[in-house]
């Protein structure tokens, strides 16, 4: 059940995830917030349509990618709240929550999304700039004279 406040300048989409699975992805600096339940397979983050809030094709392929190693592609709603991070870190923190959610429905997804790598966190991040040097490794230049 979809319902649309009409308020010209901020159009808030209300959506109705009761009875749902709730899990947290993260990647980088991002955190996303993901609620799933059964339904016809639309994708909301942050209150829009995933494929208006995404712009790269390889984000928006990235994200499905769950639900096309199970064969599931349609049969589950996505809800997000993503913060943090940009576009990439968002994308793989919302791959991250969704796996796990849809571990929580079914534990017999966990040795497919398993294999892909999909619900370990990928605990890359940026590397601090340290003293002395001009970003985390990278030195000043050198000059003899």
């Amino acid at each position: 059940m979809i319902n649309i406040q009409t308020n010209i300048k901020n159009p808030k989409l209300k959506l109705d995830f009761k009875d749902s699975k709730y899990a947290t992805g993260r990647r980088k600096t991002s955190i996303a917030k993901v609620w799933l339940k059964k339904g016809s397979g639309k994708i909301y983050v942050n209150g829009k349509i995933y494929s208006d809030y995404f712009s790269s094709d390889n984000h928006k392929m990235q994200i499905t990618r769950p639900f096309e190693l199970i064969n599931q592609s349609t049969d589950y709603d996505v809800r997000c709240s993503v913060k943090g991070g940009g576009p990439t870190g968002q994308a793989g923190a919302m791959v991250h929550g969704i796996s796990k959610a849809l571990v929580m429905f079914d534990e017999n997804l966990k040795s497919t999304l398993k294999a892909e790598k999909l619900t370990t966190r990928d605990s890359r991040a940026v590397e601090r700039k340290k003293p002395g040097r001009k970003k985390a490794r990278r030195s000043f230049q050198f000059s003899k004279r």
